[in-house]
């Protein structure tokens, strides 16, 4: 599939929810449970955990959607997912991720942080052989991809900790600090990147919600993001076909809405949930340079948006937008609602896009 090419895709903006209301679709809680007693092994939960991937990527296909993701199925959290998988990484008390009534439990950095395997890019093969494997809707043959995720470094910086070199497990954080581990995150994601786009991933999302919380961190996140580009860029040089998305959500982008434009990635991802009025007025005004990923349907809100709202708004908004790309998706992940809720917000994406084009 061309990622490049003009057109709408409806696409996936991260997590879908890991358990279900059903007994096949609680394989994954209770085979947590059962290792946590003792009862399974990990070997289980993987099995486990490569079932419900499975059935996400099946119910994204369902949907109509044509950019899909494994729905993070294996993340307890988007905060230590990642640095779990480093070494000099401890992962400490639990903390709430924003508003959703979800928790994370919080990296301290003990020294400079190491790879020591894959990240994603093992999640992401998985997902592509498991689309493969699936039956393709008629009308999506050759137009469906899976989207590899990651949380940002400026993120994962800014929710971590670095421990004190005296020892007695504190800690300490300033802007020194935070700016130190944001670039040690760029660097191993930076590899993690280029291992993406070997093995076929052509468009990588990147989510950096906290930059919207903590506006003056604004040149923490750009000085961050330059390994990312610098390993995008090589592996374009290389002849591979890959673009970088950078999504917000959770707050309304429009006082940062130039600077991410201005910003060296190729996809922004904006919350039209929240903030949407002022958004819009940006883009109808100074237009959009690279194409944007609109998030339209709340994730964290089981209440449904109104189809043809949103529909007008954005038949005002594409003629704005260079290129004439666009990805309609959720505003963030949908991990934080049922499944029944997740699959009814996915299906409105199509009702939307089917509005647009009459």
């Amino acid at each position: 599939m061309t990622l490049r090419s003009p057109g709408l895709y409806l696409a996936s903006a991260g997590g879908y929810p890991r358990f279900g209301e059903t007994h096949e679709l609680l394989i994954l809680r209770r085979t947590m449970d059962a290792l946590a007693s003792g009862d399974r092994t990990s070997a289980d939960l993987l099995d486990a955990q490569n079932a419900m991937t499975r059935r996400a990527i099946a119910d994204q296909v369902e949907a109509g959607l044509d950019i899909i993701t494994d729905g993070q199925i294996r993340w307890a959290d988007p905060i230590s997912h990642i640095p779990a998988k480093l070494d000099n990484v401890r992962l400490d008390e639990l903390l709430p991720f924003f508003e959703t009534r979800t928790y994370f439990r919080q990296p301290v950095l003990t020294a400079k942080i190491l790879r020591r395997g894959q990240l994603v890019a093992d999640e992401y093969s998985f997902a592509r052989n498991a689309l493969g494997g699936l039956p393709t809707p008629p009308a999506k043959a050759g137009k469906l991809a899976i989207k590899p995720v990651l949380t940002g470094p400026y993120t994962l910086a800014k929710y971590s900790l670095t421990e004190n070199g005296n020892g007695a497990g504190h800690t300490r954080d300033s802007s020194e600090h935070l700016a130190a581990r944001a670039q040690d995150f760029a660097e191993v994601l930076a590899v993690e990147i280029e291992m993406l786009a070997r093995g076929g991933a052509q468009l990588i999302q990147i989510d950096e919600p906290a930059v919207l919380y903590h506006t003056a961190d604004w040149p923490v996140l750009e000085a961050a993001l330059k390994p990312l580009i610098a390993s995008r860029d090589r592996m374009r040089q290389s002849g591979r076909v890959v673009e970088l998305a950078l999504h917000t959500y959770f707050r309304d982008a429009s006082p940062l809405y130039e600077k991410l434009m201005e910003l060296p990635v190729d996809v922004i991802g904006l919350d039209f949930t929240v903030g949407g009025d002022a958004l819009a007025e940006k883009i109808a005004g100074d237009g959009a340079d690279k194409p944007i990923a609109f998030g339209l349907v709340s994730g964290t809100a089981a209440e449904m948006e109104n189809a043809d709202g949103v529909a007008r708004m954005l038949d005002k908004l594409l003629p704005r937008i260079a290129g004439g790309r666009a990805y309609l998706g959720a505003a963030c992940g949908l991990e934080y609602l049922s499944r029944a809720h997740a699959g009814d917000k996915l299906r409105l994406l199509g009702k939307i896009k089917s509005l647009l084009q009459g």
